[in-house]
Order: structure tokens, then C-alpha cells, then sequence
């Protein structure tokens, strides 16, 4: 199935060019050869009718191509590499049909099996657990999810990012996807991106808490302290005893000298984490206000 997908991209882009080419034919047609010779008249037109025809196809389908080249060259390399990934197992598995009524033992017992490779650190043999999943179920959400956290884990972000996207083609709405890529944005260093993404999690489930945090250490690296203080304070709507969240708040709201900000965060603190070898110091730090 995914061996027509780039055919099915091509001959749309090529429908496009094709409704370009006669709009842009009425245009051409109605060319002014009044002082033409009527013996070279007819050849005259067509030539220049041919070279325009010619000129404005080159001239649509590179802009066409500049447009799509990089989605499909994406798609294209996605599908391929998922392919190949399952075509490589064929050779590693029994390859006999499996009944409706083994398909969730099965894919229970991959799952199994995948964890305990990754507690023998052996990714490789968990990778393949995984895709096999792929293979047996291939809108199988979370074998998507625990394959791309592992490329994450292995530092390769670009297939981590096209597996993650990936599961947004299978479910539109699934917040873990795009806090995941908003982890892989971060790892990248690009901040703009991650921020997008946390928020379109966000939009998916507002009562996650861990992603109000995330995006607040987003918005505290891109130097915007006033935006993660607001999502610090969502998160602790959620969550307010949390202590790494209140120890993050207390240490913007000093860096902004938000006196009345900072006693109440140190307060909280004090309360739910005494034995927090920081506060001494973050007391100092507010005193000296």
C-alpha cells in the first residue's frame, strides 16, 4: 500500500499542472498575428504557442515541485524506511499468517519482550520487538510511540520526529505525540517549534500538568520569564504541592525580583520539601530584595 502513495502524490501534482496549462491556453490563444503574413501565419502561432506552452510547464511544475518536493521527499522516506525496517524482520520471524485470535497475545508478548530487551539495554533487539508489532498491527499507536522514544533515547531525532509524526496521521489529537516532538524541538534547540508544540498538546488535554512545566522551561529558555510564570501557575492549579514545580516558580520569581511571587512559592516549598538544602539560600536571595 505505501508503494502508491508517492504515485498518488505525482499524477495529483501533475492534475494541478495540467488545469494550469489550459487556463494558461485561453491567454496564449488569443495572440495578435493580424500582421503576419497569412502563408506563415498558422506556423508563426503554433510556435509561439508551443514555446509558451513549453516556458509556463517548466515554469508551474518547478514552482509545484519547490511546494511539494520536501512533504513528499518526507513521506517518500518515511514509508521507505518503514518498509525496509519490516522487510529486514522477514527474514528473523516465522512468516505464516496469524489468526485473529493470536494477533493480542502476540503483540502482549512483543511488548513484553521489548521491555525486557531495553532492561538488558539491548535497543536493538527492542527496535525490532517493536516494528514486528508494526507489522502484525500497523495502526498500533503505542508500539509507534515506544519506537519513536527509543530513537529519541538513541539521539536520532530525525526518525524519532517522523515516527512521532507519523502517529498524528493515525490519530489527530494525540497530545503524547506532540509533546514528544516538542522534546525531539528541544533537543534540536529549537525552541519556536517546541513552544507550538506544547501548546497544541495542551489544546488536546489542558489538565496535563508536565506539559504546563515543559513549556514553562521553554518559555524560561527563550528569555519570555512572564509566560512561564503563567504556565507554572497552571501547573500548580493542577499539581500544588509539587515541589520541582514550586522550586522552578521560586527561582523566576527571584530572577524577576517578584517579592510578594517569591515568599509565597518559598512558603509552599518550605512546607511540602523542608529538607530542601536550597531554601536557605532562596531566603537570602528574597531578603535582599
Amino acid at each position: 500500500m505505501y508503494d502508491i502513495i508517492p504515485l498518488i502524490i505525482i499524477l495529483i501534482s501533475l492534475a494541478v499542472i495540467i488545469v494550469i496549462v489550459v487556463r494558461k491556453f485561453s491567454v496564449l490563444a488569443t495572440l495578435d498575428v493580424a500582421n503576419i503574413p497569412a502563408e506563415k501565419e498558422a506556423k508563426f502561432k503554433e510556435r509561439i504557442i508551443g514555446t509558451r506552452l513549453k516556458r509556463n510547464v517548466i515554469k508551474w511544475w518547478s514552482k509545484a515541485f519547490r511546494l511539494i518536493g520536501p512533504v513528499l521527499a518526507t513521506v517518500v522516506k518515511f514509508f521507505s524506511w518503514l518498509q525496509a525496517k519490516l522487510l529486514q524482520l522477514r527474514s528473523d520471524y516465522q512468516d505464516r499468517p496469524i489468526k485473529a485470535d493470536e494477533i493480542k497475545p502476540k503483540i502482549d508478548q512483543l511488548f513484553n519482550e521489548a521491555e525486557d530487551c531495553k532492561k538488558q539495554e539491548d535497543l536493538t533487539a527492542a527496535e525490532k520487538k517493536y516494528i514486528e508489532i508494526i507489522g502484525v498491527d500497523s495502526r498500533n499507536i503505542q508500539a509507534f510511540k515506544e519506537l519513536g522514544l527509543l530513537y529519541f533515547e538513541q539521539k536520532n531525532y530525525e526518525e524519532a520526529k517522523q515516527t512521532f509524526e507519523h502517529i498524528l496521521k493515525l490519530k489527530q489529537d494525540d497530545e503524547d505525540a506532540y509533546s514528544n516532538l516538542a522534546l525531539v524541538a528541544r533537543e534540536r534547540g529549537d525552541l519556536r517549534e517546541a513552544k507550538e508544540d506544547y501548546l497544541k498538546s495542551l489544546n488536546v488535554n489542558k489538565q496535563n500538568a508536565q506539559t504546563y512545566f515543559n513549556l514553562a522551561l521553554v518559555y524560561q529558555a527563550m528569555n519570555n520569564n512572564k509566560k512561564a510564570v503563567s504556565s507554572l501557575k497552571e501547573a500548580l492549579k493542577i499539581e500544588p504541592n509539587n515541589p520541582r514545580y514550586l522550586d522552578t516558580m521560586l527561582e523566576i520569581s527571584i530572577i524577576i525580583k517578584d517579592k510578594a511571587l517569591a515568599w509565597d512559592a518559598y512558603k509552599k516549598l518550605a512546607e511540602v520539601n523542608p529538607d530542601n538544602k536550597k531554601l536557605d539560600a532562596f531566603k537570602r536571595k528574597i531578603n535582599k530584595f
